[in-house]
């Protein structure tokens, strides 16, 4: 088994300020919902004024953010634009934090900054090399799970994303054909070493795509999301869908809640999608009566996407 090969370091609980909690004690969630009609707008000021709406404590702190990179394909729209995460990387650092770096773990390729290097991400980036971590291959940690969903009750996790001030999950607007969408909870899944659990990280798989997100979410919740719907990604994703332009970020400090109007203005029911469902009770927001909507209503971007196809099996799945 792949996973045997991580050392067996001390047992980490990682630092979560979000209390697991039932929805009706929670205080409604804030979502801004922005026009982003291609990636030549500019970017970083849109998330610069919409950060400074929500007020993240981000001075003299590190900050991470997590793309969604899963493909070598330049051509495909199934990972989040280097335009995006060059624009938040900026924005965070004019917000006064101490230091940005990108990290990402991809669960098909075995080297996830020739990704980078095949989206060009360092054109957009200055010194981005030096600020680029391969989450596949970082030192790592022994974790407790703080949920118990699936079968899993540790995992080895990267020690970049465990000392992070401040996690941003910044995915791609996707269908999925296991999980239905692939948004900021899933985006976590590339948070998960592929030199302890191989590729494509089957052990996710085996005990259960919603049950995973599940655990990982609530162990790694991210402190915000900002999803990448410029640009969509729907039918036979996440890897061979089709482009569908959608032409907003979605941003907010509970990702649950940005999760379920991402999964909105797609033209799904969250409510309907399972881990997001289970997400919903006791990690964020879902129903949209507790969501306070920031610029954009739902329904001024609302475009359907065809969803993807559901597998015969779990051997095909993945980002």
């Amino acid at each position: 088994m792949a996973w045997l090969r991580c050392p067996r370091w001390e047992v980490r609980r990682v630092r979560n300020p979000n209390p697991l909690r039932p929805s009706y004690l929670r205080p409604p969630s804030w979502v801004a919902v922005r026009r982003a009609r291609s990636y030549a707008v500019n970017l970083s000021s849109i998330i610069y004024e919409t950060l400074g709406e929500f007020g993240p404590p981000v001075r003299d702190r590190n900050v991470l953010l997590k793309p969604n990179f899963v493909s070598l394909n330049e051509a495909t729209t199934a990972n989040t634009s280097p335009a995006v995460v060059a624009a938040a990387r900026e924005a965070f650092l004019r917000l006064g934090a101490r230091r940005v770096i990108v990290a990402e773990g991809s669960a098909l390729e075995r080297d996830s900054m020739a990704i980078a290097d095949s989206m060009h991400l360092w054109d957009y980036m200055e010194q981005s090399r030096e600020v680029f971590v391969d989450l596949n291959t970082d030192e790592v940690h022994r974790v407790v799970l703080r949920s118990r969903a699936s079968a899993l009750r540790e995992l080895y996790l990267p020690s970049t994303i465990l000392g992070a001030d401040y996690v941003v999950s910044i995915p791609k607007l996707k269908t999925h054909r296991w999980a239905g969408l692939s948004l900021s909870l899933k985006n976590m899944f590339g948070a998960v070493p592929g030199n302890c659990y191989g590729w494509p990280k089957n052990l996710l798989h085996w005990a259960g795509v919603s049950r995973t997100i599940l655990d990982l979410a609530s162990t790694l919740r991210p402190d915000f999301a900002i999803v990448d719907g410029v640009v969509g990604m729907e039918g036979d994703g996440p890897l061979h869908g089709k482009p569908k332009a959608c032409g907003a970020l979605v941003m907010g400090d509970d990702p649950v809640a940005v999760d379920s109007t991402c999964a909105r203005i797609a033209g799904f029911v969250p409510e309907r999608l399972d881990y997001l469902a289970h997400a919903g009770r006791l990690l964020g927001n879902l129903r949209e009566e507790s969501i306070q909507q920031i610029g954009e209503t739902i329904d001024s971007v609302r475009i359907p996407f065809l969803p993807a196809r559901k597998p015969a099996s779990p051997a095909s799945h993945m980002a």
